[in-house]
């Protein structure tokens, strides 16, 4: 059929309006992240020129691969993670406002598809004795090397486990973030009304124990957006006699989620659920012994279960971590941490324990090592970072060596090696997947 356009329009006019109608089309299916990194690029761009606010942009183009070396994954699968990443990160001030996003579109190959992600995106306040950040933003609190006392805020243990590049097993998120600055302390409020949880392993990639296999009608809820539900973070810090002390508080949930059958004696369906939690803690952080020292406790309420009847939800736990860090020689330096995890009212643990549930320890503990040597110039990075549980015997090594060929171009290679306890610990169930890794990145 011929098509007919509207009267009094000429052939020109017509081709524009078809190919206007295209591009509306093509940008209406495009990612929202995409749209909205378009859209603050274009904003920044202008405004440099038309208002004289300061901007910049940098980003990657990375490449991360990770194969299996013990087996294969449990999907058939021979790479636990396959992708190329390209972020942009934009960068605009003009006192007393800073704004920043950071955006990673990527195509990953274990699932054959491609997205878009905010990492992070926010705007800065400063004034004299405080400032604000609005937005999704990465927080970091507390003194642990890859062990989280009071740094409460979402992680990606699935990033960790793969061989990703460090900076991704933080989680963003969407919060209000104030700092007041009085003579006496330093004080950092953290305002969050939706939650985010911990990532963790894919099953279809990682072997992961699962006491209820065979129930697979699943549904997973996160707590609803609300008032009474809004996490709320308090931390303190000054200087105490030349060390850095901070006591901290949480109200919020756990980022693990807890397994509620509709039946424990014959199970046909699962709600996952995550239970309210509280947390008190403090640090301390100096120079002591030729080194530098770290002490950190935490005091885990778990609000839904106090007493520990509930076997389905976390008891109440102490956590508690002492660090040691040293430069032995040049460019060489090690570090040392001694981590437990406290459970109390064990016995009422004990006593509901379901029949088929794995017991858990009443103390775990975890010790790690890190090892640093930096050689060529400090161009080539050789290093060890080892988890082994005394309590559970299991264990993770993740060695790696990174090579910067220019200042903006680098490769790492690594492995993760997991063995020891049992099918059910925390490293032991991962005892089949070991797993080695390639990062490449060229920087802007």
């Amino acid at each position: 059929m011929k098509k007919q356009y509207p009267e009094g329009r000429s052939r020109g006019t017509e081709n524009r309006f078809y190919f206007t109608a295209d591009l509306f089309s093509v940008l209406r299916a495009l990612p929202p992240g995409f749209c909205l990194l378009s859209v603050v690029f274009c904003f920044l761009v202008f405004s440099d020129v038309a208002y004289g606010i300061d901007t910049s942009v940098h980003g990657f183009l990375q490449g991360n691969y990770s194969m299996d070396t013990a087996a294969r994954n449990p999907d058939g699968g021979n790479f636990k993670w396959a992708e190329e990443r390209f972020q942009l990160k934009l960068d605009a001030s003009k006192d007393p406002f800073h704004l920043m996003v950071k955006t990673d579109a990527f195509y990953k190959h274990n699932d054959e598809k491609g997205d878009v992600e905010l990492r992070e995106g926010y705007i800065d306040y400063t004034a004299g004795k405080w400032d604000a950040r609005v937005g999704r933003q990465i927080i970091t609190w507390g003194l642990g090397d890859l062990l989280f006392i009071n740094d409460v805020f979402p992680k990606d243990y699935e990033a960790f486990f793969s061989g990703r590049p460090l900076e991704y097993l933080k989680k963003g998120i969407d919060a209000v973030k104030v700092g007041l600055y009085p003579e006496f302390a330093s004080f950092e409020l953290i305002v969050a009304p939706f939650f985010e949880p911990n990532r963790f392993p894919d099953p279809k990639r990682f072997r992961l124990f699962d006491p209820m296999p065979g129930v697979t009608d699943r549904e997973k809820a996160k707590p609803a957006t609300s008032l009474e539900n809004t996490e709320a973070a308090v931390r303190a810090y000054r200087d105490v006699a030349g060390f850095d002390a901070s006591v901290y508080f949480y109200r919020g949930f756990w980022r693990q989620p807890s397994m509620l059958p509709d039946n424990l004696l014959a199970p046909s369906r699962i709600a996952l659920f995550y239970p309210e939690l509280n947390v008190y803690g403090a640090s301390l952080q100096g120079r002591a012994l030729d080194g530098v020292i770290s002490l950190e406790g935490g005091y885990y309420d778990s609000r839904q279960d106090r007493k520990g009847t509930d076997s389905l939800i976390p008891n109440s736990q102490t956590r508690f971590l002492a660090g040691y860090q040293r430069q032995l020689w040049e460019d060489f330096t090690a570090g040392l941490q001694y981590y437990g995890e406290y459970m109390h009212d064990y016995g009422a643990y004990k006593k509901n324990l379901p029949a088929g549930f794995p017991q858990e320890k009443k103390l775990h503990q975890l010790t790690t090592i890190r090892l640093t040597q930096f050689l060529i110039n400090q161009t080539l990075k050789l290093s060890l970072f080892t988890f082994y549980s005394p309590s559970d015997r299991d264990y993770m090594l993740n060695p790696e060596m990174k090579y910067n060929f220019t200042d903006h171009i680098w490769a790492a290679l690594g492995g993760n090696i997991f063995g020891g306890g049992k099918p059910w610990t925390q490293f032991g169930q991962l005892d089949k997947d070991d797993n080695v890794y390639l990062q490449t990145r060229y920087e802007f």
